[in-house]
């Protein structure tokens, strides 16, 4: 068997990767690999993301394919003899003698023919038949070197192996939703395409379908670099856990430690009493025992302390270990989506206390009754009763100060009358006219492109520039999905995809899927609300740097941001996409009023 026989012999390599049938009208994509026309058309038929089915290549816009004429006339000679070779039935073999079939089974004219294509010299124009030839049948053409006959002093080249059946698992049949071979892949509920993206701005994992329909203006990436990135975070947020055990259990030791010290000091106390009633009238006797009561008191007022706060500490530490567990089996997964979506919720250490002022007080009080023994022993009594009664109040641990929020009726004092700046609203955006209330509407609309207009993030800001003092206004959110509200800097970007953070002069609270609220720091801070807010309240400092958000109608403080503000700060507003009416309500800013 010559060389270019074993380049053309394969009949799999007549097959489209689509339909894996032999091509009809075959046409090649710009990156070199072959499909029947109707297939590939059907392919991209419906999609705003254009891609090769083989390579995933992605094309900006749609590619103007032409029938290959070259590989179609191989391919209908081929389907001639492949026809012709099935039709003979037993005499097959017989009937190929005849009709001068070459070894692997192609008709000796096609192979003469193919053959001429292939001889030198080549012109350009042939060089690039050629070419497309060896992309068709994803092998490479020999040149004109490579047709003369191998050297015998090398072995000959191996037979090829056997190709699977068109309609056998061997080979990946492409459809719209990726390859068949992808049985781990999700597929999207809503339109059955392989799950690839995931958006930033949103937490969720999406097709390219719903990237281009509800996503366009957000910050998205392939799940494969998002899992690279979390990943990375993964070894952090470990060392994080980490350490605060360490910390947990040095507590612990410090704590077991104060006890053991109090304990000898409680028995030095208690030799030394003894020493000094012995010499002491029968009257103080009595006064002796209830000292030593008042200490015993004490010692286990500190012991029953100490123990609750071991207590405390060690289911700390369990809740951390079991922490450091998930996050460990976490890194070890290898379902990426699992991990981006798990991710967020184990990054951020769980809730506990501060210890770091804490400690057992070693100070008994009796210091005053042993100076006070010497000049006034009638007072001695007093002081003892005293001492009895505030023995526990004495030894009682204080709790670790926490910062008093502040009223909202003093922070609706701070009043501001917002409106909305129509020159900021993206095309999408319905204003009212009373500019207090926007909604997202279903299509763009005419607007002048000037340069304080979003074009990518469907949202508007506010005409009330803040550049000092406090301000406070509220918004209606009720009935609303999805929605981002804060304030943003003067100098945000405001054309493409951006990136909301406060790096980026972006502070706020989102709201998606009618119940995942976080706020956009790096990484996202998710927040867990038991009672829904159906009013937003947003409290800025601008001395302070300070960007504090209220449940109005609970009077519950949620978060507050703390940067530095250098340049004047508006409202920010996002209805977000209207998601087919599902999340149709307006966003309304509404009057103040001072809470009772």
């Amino acid at each position: 068997m010559s060389l270019l026989d074993s380049f053309l012999l394969s009949d799999d390599q007549f097959l489209c990767s689509i339909c894996l049938d032999v091509f009809t009208n075959p046409s090649s994509t710009p990156c070199g690999h072959s499909f029947c026309m109707g297939c590939i058309s059907r392919y991209w038929d419906g999609s705003k993301v254009f891609q090769c089915p083989l390579c995933k290549k992605t094309f900006q816009k749609r590619p103007e394919l032409q029938i290959n004429r070259t590989l179609r006339e191989i391919t209908e000679q081929f389907k001639s003899m492949r026809g012709a070779e099935l039709g003979g039935g037993g005499g097959g073999r017989e009937r190929r003698g005849k009709m001068g079939l070459v070894d692997g089974g192609i008709p000796g004219n096609v192979y003469d023919e193919l053959k001429k294509k292939l001889q030198p010299p080549l012109s350009p124009d042939a060089r690039s038949q050629d070419d497309s030839f060896a992309a068709m049948f994803g092998t490479s053409v020999p040149s004109s070197s490579s047709l003369i006959p191998v050297c015998p002093s090398y072995p000959p080249p191996p037979p090829p192996a056997p190709h699977p059946h068109p309609r056998s698992g061997g080979r990946r049949r492409f459809t719209v939703s990726g390859a068949d071979s992808s049985q781990n892949l999700p597929l999207c509920h809503v339109h059955n395409r392989g799950i690839l993206i995931y958006c930033k701005s949103d937490h969720v994992c999406v097709c390219p379908v719903c990237e281009s329909e509800d996503h366009h203006d957000h910050d998205t990436v392939t799940i494969e670099a998002r899992w690279i990135e979390t990943k990375a975070l993964l070894s952090e947020s470990e060392l994080e856990v980490q350490e605060l055990i360490k910390q947990k259990k040095k507590k612990m030791e410090e704590i077991r430690t104060s006890m053991a010290e109090l304990a000898l000091r409680v028995e030095r106390e208690t030799a030394g009493s003894v020493e000094m009633f012995s010499a002491l009238m029968a009257a103080i006797e009595r006064s002796q025992a209830e000292l030593m009561e008042a200490l015993e008191l004490g010692r286990r007022a500190a012991e029953h302390q100490a123990e609750a706060m071991i207590r405390q500490l060690e289911e700390e530490v369990d809740t951390l270990r079991r922490r450091e567990s998930a996050l460990s089996e976490l890194a070890k997964s290898d379902d990426h989506i699992h991990c981006v979506k798990t991710f967020p919720s184990l990054s951020t250490p769980p809730s506990t206390r501060d210890w770091t002022g804490t400690t057992v007080p070693s100070n008994l009080g009796t210091g005053t009754i042993y100076r006070s023994l010497a000049a006034m022993v009638d007072k001695f009594q007093e002081q003892l009763n005293a001492l009895a009664e505030i023995g526990s109040a004495a030894l009682t641990l204080e709790p670790t100060p926490i910062r008093a929020q502040p009223r909202i009726k003093k922070i609706q004092e701070y009043a501001l009358d917002i409106t909305l700046d129509a020159n900021t609203a993206h095309p999408r955006l319905l204003l009212s006219e009373d500019l207090k209330s926007v909604r997202c509407g279903e299509r763009h609309q005419l607007m002048p492109d000037n340069p304080e207009r979003f074009d990518r993030v469907v949202c508007v800001l506010g005409r009330e520039a803040i550049s000092c003092g406090r301000h406070y206004w509220e918004v209606e959110v009720g009935g609303k999905t999805d929605w981002d509200l804060g304030v943003a800097k003067l100098s945000v970007y405001r054309k493409g995809k951006i990136q909301y953070t406060p790096c980026n002069g972006f502070w706020f609270l989102s709201l998606r899927d009618k119940s995942k609220y976080a706020f956009r720091t790096e990484p996202s801070t998710d927040v867990h609300m038991n009672l829904p807010p159906n009013k937003i309240g947003i409290f800025v400092d601008f001395e302070k740097g300070q960007v504090s958000f209220y449940n109005v109608d609970a009077k519950i403080h949620i978060y507050t941001f703390s940067d530095i503000f250098n340049e004047c700060l508006y409202p920010f507003f996002s209805p977000c996409t209207n998601k087919s009416g599902k999340n149709d309500g307006p966003l309304v800013i509404t009057p103040v009023s001072i809470a009772e």
